[in-house]
């Protein structure tokens, strides 16, 4: 669907090649944000309309000026999968209205699941939006945007079925020591209450050699961690004809020289099969960890969701996973109050729960989404009880949490360092990672978790937490004072304290913190040079995957 006619040929031309944004967009850059709702596959998608518009031209705006909303083109990548999924976005439009009326030129692109369903509602209902596309033409953003720049109306352009596989497209990944990689869209399965078939299409897989040649790049530029994504990662290589793709296409991961670690998300309960089991486990950088969505306990409740398997089956799994991989952190989905779920419905939910020990699990109230058959269904249930047994369920899943959480005391872990910090790091002077089984894990330098003292260790002078404010920066040294970790860098630490959601560890060492540089800590020290001005990122992980189409170009912005 567009309701738009394309660029007339010789604006095409002008787009491709020199297209002039502005007076004097040679000395100032126009500047983009991404602002992302929902799963890891919009993140993902997100990373690509960045490349694409770094490809076009455009810069990235400050930290600053994103936090302000300050950018000059704003594009929101948008969630459907629950109810409150469009109060988020007109929160946002709402937000960005009155800004936008005070910033001449700024434009506002909405994409993603919401803007493939809504479509053209969105800038009837918000007539300050300039561009809307959809999850199966990512690659049109650039071109939209400068239509709507030359003929001063929003475009709309919402396409049935994929145009450009993803993977494809250019990218600017947010990090250096870790990346997703789309092994598929779209899903074959039929749930009543997931609207994501409909707005992502049946499942697309893509050859192991290409999914392999793009693994290979972002090891080649410095990331020790990938995470496999599709809707449903184990039915993967149903579309070329062999069931045995993925647990195939997690060994060959594990051949990978480089890789440290290897995650996936998310497979579904019914296709989950032994071979994936066993790949797991023989394959040494393939993470103990598994996502395995429940949805319900109740088996009257799984039938009425389409849900092709039972909780004995699920449960079966679980033990399966856990007699070859004892220390598998499992982690799970829930909605709670599907329609004509009774009390005895919930008390099963309830007792797989208990049953399951899952280390946390994301848990939803039910929402119904227009368009799929749950949201006609009889006895839909009234708010306060789902309400309640929401609140039910979360007690139950914060004890079982924190008593799994509890084991991990007196545990030595590697814990890759991430980027960022966790929200109360600045005030404790804490780093944060994740362990193998990723689990948030908050460290300290010293036995203290705090910063060291005077002479006990090299003091960093800086805010770890933070990024680089300067190339004098110890982390960007050619040789970086020991003890001191960089993002993509691992450590060594013992767990001393557990919360449901994370666990407090001090250095392995009473000497001091272990670090083990790493190539992705090279790759982050390079980047972050490159952005202070004292070299080039060598590290962008910009291109496109292999045997991409060919493409006839992007919009660009003079220079």
């Amino acid at each position: 669907m567009s309701t738009t006619a394309p660029l007339p040929t010789a604006l095409l031309d002008a787009a491709t090649t020199d297209t002039a944004v502005g007076d004097d967009a040679s000395e100032h850059p126009r500047t983009y944000m991404v602002r992302t709702l929902g799963c890891q596959m919009n993140v993902h998608d997100s990373e690509h309309m960045a490349g694409m518009l770094e490809q076009a031209g455009y810069t990235r705006a400050s930290s600053q000026d994103e936090a302000a909303n300050a950018a000059d083109v704003v594009v929101i990548n948008t969630c459907a999968v629950r109810e409150n999924a469009a109060n988020k976005l007109y929160g946002n439009l709402g937000q960005l209205a009155g800004i936008k009326a005070t910033r001449p030129g700024m434009q506002i692109a909405v994409g993603g699941c919401l803007a493939q369903k809504d479509r053209g509602d969105i800038v009837a209902k918000a007539p300050w939006v300039d561009v809307v596309f959809g999850t199966h033409n990512l690659d049109a953003l650039p071109v939209l945007l400068e239509r709507a720049r030359h003929n001063e109306a929003a475009q709309v352009e919402i396409a049935e079925s994929l145009q450009v596989f993803p993977s494809t497209l250019p990218t600017k990944r947010e990090s250096v020591y870790a990346g997703w990689v789309s092994i598929s869209v779209g899903c074959n399965n039929t749930c009543t209450f997931c609207i994501v078939p409909h707005l992502r299409g049946k499942e697309r897989d893509r050859r192991p050699g290409e999914i392999l040649a793009e693994v290979e790049a972002l090891v080649a530029a410095g990331a020790i961690e990938v995470t496999l994504l599709g809707q449903n990662v184990n039915s993967y290589g149903v579309e070329f004809g062999d069931r045995g793709a993925f647990a195939k296409l997690l060994r060959a991961c594990g051949r990978i020289e480089g890789l440290e670690r290897v995650r996936f998300t998310s497979p579904h309960p019914a296709a989950f099969t032994d071979d994936v089991i066993a790949a797991m486990a023989e394959t040494p950088n393939v993470m103990p960890q598994l996502h395995m969505p429940l949805q319900s306990g109740s088996d009257r409740i799984l039938r009425a969701m389409r849900r092709s398997y039972r909780s004995e089956k699920f449960l079966g799994i679980l033990d399966r996973v856990r007699a070859v991989m004892p220390d598998a952190s499992i982690t799970t989905d829930i909605i709670v109050g599907f329609p004509g779920e009774t009390e005895e419905d919930f008390a099963e939910t309830m007792r797989v729960v208990e049953a399951s020990r899952f280390s946390s699990a994301f848990i939803f109230q039910y929402s119904p989404r227009p368009g799929t058959p749950a949201a006609t269904m009889d006895d839909q249930l009234p708010k306060a009880v789902v309400q309640e047994r929401f609140e039910r369920l979360l007690a139950l899943q914060e004890r079982i949490g924190s008593e799994e959480a509890g084991k991990q005391v007196g545990r030595t872990l590697e814990v890759l360092v991430a980027e960022g910090s966790g929200r109360k790091d600045g005030a404790t002077h804490r780093l944060s990672g994740r362990a193998a089984d990723n689990r948030l894990v908050h460290f300290g330098l010293t036995a203290s978790s705090g910063l060291p003292d005077d002479g006990a260790a090299p003091r960093p002078g800086v805010d770890l937490t933070q990024a680089p404010a300067t190339l004098e920066d110890p982390r960007l040294a050619d040789v970086v004072p020991a003890g001191l970790p960089r993002p993509g860098d691992t450590v060594t630490v013992t767990v001393v304290k557990a919360a449901p959601h994370h666990l407090i560890a001090e250095p392995a060492d009473a000497a001091g913190l272990v670090v083990r540089r790493t190539r992705s800590g090279d790759a982050w020290a390079a980047r972050e040079k490159a952005r202070l001005g004292g070299g080039e990122d060598e590290h962008s992980h910009g291109t496109p995957a292999p045997s991409g189409p060919v493409s006839l170009g992007l919009p660009t912005l003079r220079r």
